[in-house]
């Protein structure tokens, strides 16, 4: 045991000397783009690690060695297995053979735009009566501060379990990057804030073992500050971004040349890029935690709100565009123009449809009277999802169907890399592009609209 660490109690002591011997197993609860790639990163340290969820098709995949996200390789699911050091389960009995359980569940907006925190409540009680002495508890999903100490502590502590000696409970937000290469779990530096001192060193500790830099702050509301700060960060620029296109379409300036241009400049500045609106588990859900939570405060979150109108408004500047386009470049009306919308996903490189403006943007052409069709190489079928039932099964349409279609428009929202855009550009009367994505096409750009 590391000998410059001294825990308060025994508890405290046994688990630490199982961490740094390895013998300690790890839970993941909720084995999705964050908890999959976490499960892997243990098992790759030779840590047992016992993977939690109540989705049967995703326990199928992980007992064959398939991976079901393709920002994660099948080689390193079917390596884990069979190694013997990941294995999958929806039997909550599994959790009281683990000496950390780290929940990794989703925590979106309500319709009502305010958190919707069940995911967390409910697994949390899912854990409860299988709670063991000298457990570590820690949660990595997103929330506002405040939520580990007042939320889950008092479940936790209906165990009879004395949290702070017996239970130790961390926060330590995840940081995954779907479709990012140039870093990974083991790169990126992991945030970690606890109840109290054990439970900080311990966390240290065991995050030690797959992180290569641990960062611990003084405090779980911290931890969970961090997280929020960092998603709001990125709101707030690429709001303003996307105001400077807004502006600078109309007075003729090519807003992504000037973002070119002024990230040249080696100091005060960083470059953030425009877009039909905000997607992904993060950014266009975490700042609205933390307006909510500010109303407690009597404090307005107005400069969080204002990035949020914004951002919101763009799938509906896009459609306008597109609405613009078909009227001045083609004399099409919306109805009955064949449009094609490119990118189903909420970014490039990705199969991942969460909170996508695509799937807004869709629906309102549909509602607009177009014959739209989708095609995006990494989402066939569109999946169910809360807010578009409406849009679940469609098909894309495959690569070879492209040139043959007639297509008065493409509207380009997810840039993924294996599109082809000069044949796309080739094949459509007119392509609106609200990624930048056809920058690079050789003949056609006059035929080529920036949104």
């Amino acid at each position: 045991m590391d000998e410059s660490v001294n825990f308060s109690t025994p508890a405290a002591e046994d688990l630490a000397q199982k961490i740094q011997d390895r013998s300690i197993k790890v839970a993941v609860l909720g084995l999705g783009y964050v908890g999959l790639p976490l499960a892997l990163a243990f098992a790759r340290a030779d840590i047992e690690v016992i993977g939690f969820d109540t989705d049967a098709s995703k326990l199928e995949a992980i007992k064959a060695g398939r991976s079901y996200l393709k920002t994660v390789e099948e080689s390193a699911v079917a390596q884990a297995v069979k190694s013997g050091k990941f294995s999958a389960t929806n039997d909550a009995k599994a959790l009281g053979l683990a000496g950390a359980l780290i929940i990794c569940v989703p925590t979106p907006l309500n319709k009502h735009r305010e958190p919707d925190l069940s995911y967390v409540t409910n697994t949390v009680r899912t854990v409860l009566p299988h709670l063991q002495k000298g457990q570590m508890v820690s949660l990595e999903a997103t929330t506002y501060p405040g939520t580990t100490e007042e939320i889950v502590r008092p479940i936790l502590a209906e165990s009879g379990l004395d949290i702070g000696t017996e239970i130790f409970l961390v926060y330590s937000p995840e940081r995954e990057d779907p479709g990012n290469r140039n870093f990974n779990i083991s790169s990126t530096p992991k945030v970690i804030g606890g109840e109290n001192a054990d439970a900080i060193a311990l966390a240290r500790l065991l995050y030690s073992q797959i992180v290569e830099t641990v960062v611990p702050v003084s405090s779980l509301a911290t931890a969970e500050a961090v997280k929020l700060t960092e998603n709001i960060f990125r709101a707030v620029n690429i709001s303003l971004v996307n105001e400077l296109k807004v502006l600078f379409e109309e007075m003729g300036i090519d807003i992504w040349e000037v973002i070119d241009a002024a990230k040249t400049k080696p100091f005060g500045y960083m470059p953030f890029y425009p877009g039909p609106g905000l997607g992904g588990h993060c950014i266009p859900v975490d700042p609205f935690y933390l307006t909510w939570k500010a109303r407690e405060y009597g404090i307005a979150t107005r400069f969080i709100e204002l990035a949020g109108e914004i951002n919101n408004a763009m799938p509906n500047y896009v459609v306008g565009r597109l609405k613009d386009a078909l009227d001045f470049r083609l004399s099409k009306s919306m109805k009955g123009a064949k449009v094609l919308l490119v990118g189903i996903a909420y970014k490039k490189n990705v199969d991942d449809t969460r909170e996508s403006p695509s799937l807004y943007i869709l629906r309102q052409l549909r509602t607009a009277g177009a014959d739209v069709k989708y095609f995006d190489p990494l989402i066939p079928v569109i999946p169910k999802t809360r807010d578009y039932p409406d849009l679940a099964g469609l098909k894309s349409i495959r690569a070879d169907e492209l040139e043959a279609a007639g297509y008065d428009a493409a509207l380009i929202c997810a840039d993924h890399d294996e599109i082809d855009y000069d044949l796309l550009v080739k094949s459509c009367a007119i392509t609106v592009d609200t990624r930048n994505a056809t920058r690079n096409v050789q003949e056609g750009q006059d035929r080529i609209v920036r949104a």
